[in-house]
C-alpha cells in the first residue's frame, strides 16, 4: 500500500492544523499540501512545501514591491511572454518540496535531471520495506522493434503469466536473502550498507525533492512526454495535476508552448515558409536528412514526399 494508516494518520493531522502567515499562497496548492497522491502500485506524490505562486513569476519579472496593480490578465499575458521568449528566471522564483516513493529503477532515471536537491531514505542506516514494483498486465510489454529504447505489444497468455511470476519470485527471494544476511541471530549479521547490493531494482525507496519551477517544467516536458518510459510517465502526470492547480496561469502557458507546442530549425521553418507561398516541398527538395523530415511531417501533418 502506498501509506500505513499511521502514516495517513500523521498527515491528517498535519493538515487540520492553520498557520496564520503574510506570506503570498496559492490556493490550490494548498488544497494538495501533505496529501499523498497514489502512483503506480506502491508509490506516491505529496507536496510537503512551496513558496511563490503566478504572482511571484509576475512580480520578479517585473521587479516590484508588494503583489502590484496589475490586472490578473496583464499578469496572464506577461507570464506567457516569458515562456514564449525562453525567459527562465522569474519562474526560478518558485519552489516546491516534493516526497517521494518510487522504485530504484524510475529513481535512477530521474536523477538525471541535476537541478534539483535531494535526500534519499538510506539503506546504510535503515531496512528497506518489503515492497516491490509488479507491473500491471496491460504494462507489461515487448521490446519494441523500432525503438531500443522503447515498448511494444503488451505480452500475453502464458508468457506474460510467466513474466509476472519471475518477477515476483525474484523479488522475494532476493528480499529473503537480504533479511537473512542482516539478521543477527545466530550470527554478526552482514553490514546493511553490503547487504542492499543483493534488492533488485524494483525495490521502493523515497526521497524528498525540491527543485524550482523552471527546472520542474523542463523535467515535466520530457517526462511527461508520451515518448517517456511509462513508470516515470505516471509521475510526471500527478505532478502536472498538482503544478496546474499551484500556478495555472504559468501551466497553461507551459502547455500551450512546450508540451502543445514545436520547434523548428532555420531549414524546416524556410520550408514552412515554401509551402504557404503555394511551393510543393519534399524530403529530396527540403534540406532535410529522412528522419529531420519524418518529424517535420509529423509536426505539421503534411508530406508532399511521392509514395
Amino acid at each position: 500500500m502506498p501509506l500505513t494508516p499511521e502514516q495517513q494518520a500523521e498527515i491528517d493531522a498535519a493538515r487540520a492544523e492553520t498557520r496564520e502567515t503574510l506570506r503570498a499562497i496559492s490556493p490550490g496548492m494548498e488544497a494538495h499540501l501533505y496529501t499523498a497522491h497514489p502512483v503506480l502500485d506502491h508509490g506516491f506524490v505529496r507536496v510537503i512545501d512551496y513558496m511563490g505562486d503566478d504572482a511571484a513569476i509576475c512580480q520578479a519579472a517585473r521587479v516590484s514591491y508588494g503583489r502590484g496593480t496589475k490586472s490578473v490578465s496583464n499578469d496572464e499575458g506577461l507570464i506567457r511572454y516569458l515562456m514564449r521568449h525562453w525567459h527562465s528566471t522569474p519562474f526560478e522564483m518558485c519552489e516546491i518540496k516534493l516526497h517521494v516513493k518510487l522504485p530504484v529503477f524510475v529513481a535512477r532515471q530521474w536523477i538525471r535531471h541535476r537541478t534539483a536537491n535531494v535526500n534519499e531514505y538510506s539503506a546504510r542506516y535503515s531496512i528497506l520495506d518489503r515492497e516491490f514494483y509488479i507491473p500491471a498486465p496491460d504494462a507489461l510489454a515487448a521490446q519494441s522493434t523500432t525503438n531500443n529504447q522503447g515498448r511494444g505489444a503488451a505480452l500475453e497468455g502464458e508468457e506474460a503469466e510467466r513474466v509476472l511470476r519471475l518477477l515476483r519470485e525474484d523479488a522475494m527471494r532476493c528480499y529473503d536473502h537480504y533479511e537473512a544476511m542482516i539478521s543477527d541471530e545466530g550470527q554478526q549479521g552482514l553490514a546493511r550498507e553490503l547487504a542492499r547490493m543483493t534488492l533488485p531494482a524494483n525495490i521502493y525507496t523515497q526521497w524528498y525533492w525540491k527543485v524550482d519551477l523552471h527546472n520542474l517544467l523542463h523535467f515535466l516536458r520530457l517526462r511527461a512526454d508520451a515518448h517517456a518510459q511509462y513508470e516515470i510517465r505516471v509521475y510526471a502526470d500527478a505532478i502536472c495535476k498538482i503544478v496546474a492547480d499551484w500556478v495555472p496561469a504559468a501551466y497553461r502557458a507551459f502547455e500551450d508552448y512546450r508540451m502543445g507546442g514545436a520547434t523548428l530549425s532555420a531549414t524546416a521553418l524556410d520550408c514552412v515558409r515554401r509551402m504557404v507561398k503555394g511551393e510543393e516541398v519534399t524530403q529530396e527538395t527540403s534540406g532535410m536528412s529522412k528522419g529531420e523530415w519524418r518529424e517535420f511531417v509529423g509536426v505539421i501533418g503534411h508530406d508532399n514526399t511521392p509514395a
